[in-house]
């Protein structure tokens, strides 16, 4: 049994006897609440501020992963792929690192702020996902037409959208909104998560569906 939680904005949390913290925020430089959380290892897709807050989570222990290739951290192993924060192979916002790993047999990917429907060399590189993580708010990174068109590519059991409008987020980004509709129309259960879930292998769906976490 492990516990996957959002921190808000791009922030997630996976736990279990070791601490996955992905891309931290400070909270008080994007208008939301900051992290709870401690990361015995923390991913960091990107060097923004809103995404590379490590202080908050980290301990003397804790092991911070930027780059993309293989890595092993307190027996998780973990891959990182390249990707783009923008629509011209990183020229106006730089290069992205998505982030594979496993955890209780469970394969979860954290897209970080990317900016670009991905291409099939760098789906096959990602490969099998269980629990996908991905921007839906547009500006800056996918929006809501771009996230749909990367769920269909990389097949998750389950989509979480990150990176969107939430009340008191001082980004002007789109609401999840637009990306639950596409995903509602393309035949995909919505469910309404909390904040946080304790699961098991066992009780991901068959077919693809959308989880919402609660600010």
């Amino acid at each position: 049994m492990l516990n996957f939680r959002w921190h808000r904005h791009s922030c997630f949390e996976v736990s279990n006897d070791v601490s996955v913290v992905m891309d931290p925020h400070d909270g008080s430089s994007i208008g939301v609440a900051q992290p709870s959380a401690k990361g015995d290892i923390i991913l960091v897709s990107h060097d923004h501020y809103d995404h590379n807050a490590t202080r908050v989570v980290e301990m003397p222990s804790s092991k911070v992963i930027r780059a993309t290739g293989q890595h092993e951290a307190k027996g998780v192993k973990i891959a990182g792929i390249r990707t783009y924060h923008d629509d011209a192979n990183g020229a106006k916002r730089g290069e992205i690192t998505v982030f594979k790993f496993e955890v209780d047999g469970i394969i979860f990917c954290h897209m970080g702020d990317t900016g670009h429907v991905i291409d099939d060399e760098t789906a096959a590189k990602i490969g099998k996902v269980d629990i996908l993580m991905l921007p839906v708010g547009g500006t800056f990174t996918l929006d809501a037409a771009g996230a749909w068109e990367t769920v269909k590519k990389l097949k998750p059991k389950v989509a979480v959208p990150m990176h969107y409008r939430i009340p008191g987020l001082s980004l002007m980004i789109q609401t999840a909104e637009p990306f639950t509709k596409l995903a509602r129309s393309g035949g995909c259960e919505i469910e309404n998560m909390g904040n946080e879930v304790e699961l098991e292998k066992d009780d991901l769906p068959e077919k693809t569906e959308v989880w919402i976490f609660s600010p």
